[in-house]
């Protein structure tokens, strides 16, 4: 009797704990929902349902270094409630380094909203994790836009960097919207990455301390291509015309970009 009793109480307990979790989430932003996210309490590869892979050694445009993989728990898994996006020092097909790069086009993508992701970042010399968007009618870049929530360059340790990126504002011409903040322990602790992207502007956040803002003043689309759907992408790229601005140190790898959650609510 008294076992059955303990086993009622600590499963009502359980039960409470689990509403009290989901309820938290659910209304942690007052008059929005939670639309979409990957808590990632599963094991093994990322949940093909939500997650999709870029795949190529080709340097993406950028001059990166790394083989992008597809369904190689080496470089993405889940593992203690965490995806783990892992750079290796390897040789794979004509690339000296392999990593990840998911996303959720053609699964998952939405027009305004808030988007959090907790993660803690790679660090070293040649690493470059990104937390971005893009347009999930992509045509031209940078045309039809991009948004990054979070990059970091391994060679300048704690500065997270947001930017927009638009047919009008991009680096290419020198003309980028962007900004700054230093955070001392990124690669030591989880921190929470969000963007408020409404009509009027973006505002990009980490741990709720906003250190990015971009208008939609201009009112065009080579200004302002942000008024369409847009999907998460998550990577780690090694080396590239930034990350490997100043090398890559081959002593640091391998090394995880670990993320806790990805949510993203909108007004109900």
């Amino acid at each position: 009797m008294k076992k059955s009793f303990q086993y009622i109480f600590n499963f009502m307990i359980g039960g409470a704990l689990a509403f009290s979790l989901v309820n938290c989430t659910a209304s942690k932003y007052p008059g929005k929902k939670l639309i979409w996210s990957d808590e990632f309490n599963y094991k093994g590869l990322p949940d093909s349902t939500k997650w999709n892979y870029d795949v190529g050694g080709h340097g993406f445009g950028n001059e990166e270094s790394q083989f992008y993989t597809k369904n190689r728990l080496e470089n993405a898994r889940v593992e203690k409630g965490n995806l783990i996006i892992e750079a290796k020092k390897e040789n794979w097909e004509e690339s000296k380094y392999t990593s990840a790069r998911l996303l959720t086009k053609g699964k998952f993508s939405f027009e305004y909203g808030t988007v959090e992701v907790r993660a803690k970042l790679p660090k070293g010399r040649g690493t470059w994790p990104a937390i971005w968007m893009m347009s999930e009618k992509m045509k031209t870049w940078p045309d039809d836009g991009e948004l990054d929530i979070m990059e970091h360059v391994g060679y300048n340790q704690g500065f997270i960097h947001a930017s927009a990126h638009t047919k009008n504002y991009n680096h290419k011409i020198n003309t980028q919207k962007t900004d700054t903040i230093f955070v001392k322990d990124v690669s030591e602790k989880f921190h929470v990455y969000k963007a408020n992207w409404t009509p009027e502007k973006i505002e990009v956040y980490v741990d709720d301390k906003k250190f990015f803002t971009y208008e939609n003043r201009e009112k065009t689309y080579g200004a302002w291509p942000f008024d369409q759907p847009y999907f998460l992408i998550l990577n780690v790229a090694v080396g590239g015309f930034w990350g490997g601005l100043k090398g890559i140190d081959d002593t640091v790898f391998p090394q995880k970009f670990e993320i806790d959650y990805v949510r993203v609510y909108q007004d109900k």
